[in-house]
Order: C-alpha cells, then sequence, then structure tokens
C-alpha cells in the first residue's frame, strides 16, 4: 500500500470530513433578502464558521483550546499535557493544531526554534458571532418566565396571612 493511503486513514480522525465545510450551518437564503452578494458573502461566512464548529467538534482539539486559553504555550507543553490525559504522539497533536490553525482559531509564532501557540481572538469572534443569532431567542421566554414568577409570588404574598392579620385574629 502506497505511503500516503496509509496516512489518509490514520491520524486525528478528520479525513472523512467534506472539503466544503459540509454546509451544516448554512442559512435559507431568503433570510438575506436574496441578493446574489448577500448570498455567496453569507456562504462563505458560514462556511468558515462551519470550519470553527468541525475544528471543535474533536474532543483533544476543545483540550487544545482548554490549555491555550490561559495564554500562549510552545507546543512541547501543549503535547505533554495532553499526554498525560490521553494516549497521543506528538505528531498527531501538530495535526490538530494544524486543524485548528486552518479553522482560524489558533495562531502560531515562531521563537528561534520552538513555536508557540495562541487562541486566535478572530476565529472564535466568528464563532461567538454566529451564537449571538440564538440569544435573542432564549432571552423573551425567559423574561417572560422571570414576570411570571415574580407576579406569583405577590399574589401568594398578597393571599397568605400576614403576622398583623395573624395578630388580630387571636385578639378579637
Amino acid at each position: 500500500m502506497p505511503a500516503a493511503a496509509r496516512r489518509r486513514g490514520s491520524g486525528p480522525g478528520f479525513g472523512d470530513r467534506p472539503a466544503d465545510g459540509g454546509g451544516a450551518l448554512g442559512r435559507d437564503a431568503a433570510a438575506d433578502g436574496g441578493s446574489p452578494g448577500g448570498r455567496a458573502r453569507d456562504a462563505a461566512l458560514d462556511t468558515a464558521r462551519a470550519g470553527v464548529f468541525e475544528a471543535l467538534g474533536d474532543p483533544v482539539r476543545r483540550r487544545l483550546m482548554e490549555l491555550l486559553a490561559t495564554g500562549e504555550q510552545p507546543a512541547g507543553a501543549l503535547v505533554a499535557a495532553l499526554q498525560a490525559r490521553v494516549r497521543i504522539t506528538q505528531p498527531a497533536v501538530s495535526q490538530h493544531l494544524k486543524v485548528l490553525r486552518e479553522a482560524g482559531l489558533v495562531r502560531v509564532r515562531a521563537e528561534g526554534t520552538r513555536r508557540l501557540y495562541a487562541v486566535d481572538d478572530t476565529g472564535t469572534a466568528a464563532a461567538q458571532a454566529w451564537l449571538a443569532r440564538f440569544e435573542d431567542t432564549f432571552a423573551q421566554p425567559l423574561d417572560a418566565l422571570a414576570t411570571e414568577l415574580a407576579r406569583g409570588r405577590r399574589e401568594r404574598r398578597r393571599a397568605a396571612p400576614g403576622p398583623t392579620a395573624a395578630a388580630d385574629e387571636a385578639a378579637g
């Protein structure tokens, strides 16, 4: 078997995903008014966001993001931290870091012979922007629930005999 074919089937498990991001996060064309430029721009953004979420779909990559959330770290420290929790090789960690880099979630800089990795705020901002669309979906029902709970407490306080009503009954 050729070496390329062997490598394709091994590694961190991301060779089976479609190259275009799968379109899982695509929006309805009518949502942007149907303009050809708007659809193309939104499709490109959604594909980029899909890449972000696909990269975060792997538990090893999520752990790498958690490790990098504390600040910039050399690749060796990331490998050691992962190897303390799971069985993983240095080349596999490098592949995971590459996927995170290509998704725009991680940036790398060279310092001598070391490679220092850090979270790239641009990629995380894209994920946050996509998730922000859902904030209003939950905000209004939760606000209505809070109002109803407050109304129920107020009605129970009015209906319950207070300390002065109990004292009046005892005196009377």
